[in-house]
């Protein structure tokens, strides 16, 4: 069953919304996706399900938003100057903390999103193409500069490059991925494939 967008009404205060997500979050790592129901969120957060049809339309714009507020702002029009400052400016608005929390609800959303067009919809339009967005300004900054030839092939793997480390490292490396090692990733891997 398709879900519906239904326009959000401002009834709810931003503490209470931020009560909301968090307690999403925390049901995601609980039961995963597949088991998360509106019904659960409602019983967790003492909503009634209406209200949460009324603000969210249904749990995959839930989950994204949910997603997205958990997410600490960006720094995408930071302009240090360099790419390699740009792109560590972005990474900055994320702990260590934050990076393994994103990571892992990532990985836990993936098999649900390949199923679910309306999750995969909801976090393209609310994570994903945001964060595409930010990194594409740091970019195209680099290739105005001169930094960056506007003919290098590798510039439309940059962002495949960032979310594979980003959900791969535990994977393979038995650990969240942390400010060090994105470090460690864009001076070994991205820069010297984008010729800087």
């Amino acid at each position: 069953m398709t879900e519906v967008a239904a326009p959000r009404r401002g009834r709810i205060t931003p503490e209470r919304e931020a009560e909301l997500y968090a307690a999403v979050l925390d049901l995601l790592r609980e039961v995963g996706y597949d088991s998360l129901t509106m019904d659960t969120v409602a019983a967790r957060t003492r909503a009634s399900k209406a209200t949460l049809y009324r603000q969210w339309g249904g749990k995959a714009e839930l989950v994204a938003r949910a997603m997205r507020h958990h997410k600490p702002g960006g720094a995408a029009d930071t302009d240090t100057g360099s790419l390699r400052g740009d792109f560590y400016a972005l990474l900055s608005h994320e702990d260590d903390t934050d990076l393994e929390e994103s990571s892992a609800l990532m990985r836990a959303l993936a098999m649900a999103m390949h199923h679910n067009p309306d999750l995969r919809r909801a976090f393209r339009e609310l994570i994903i193409e945001p964060e595409l967005d930010e990194l594409n300004r740091a970019i195209r900054r680099a290739v105005d500069r001169g930094e960056v030839r506007a003919d290098n092939s590798a510039l439309d793997c940059v962002p495949h490059m960032m979310i594979g480390a980003l959900i791969t490292c535990a994977m393979i490396e038995n650990r969240p991925p942390t400010q060090a090692f994105f470090r460690s990733y864009l001076d070994a891997v991205v820069l010297p494939v984008l010729g800087v």
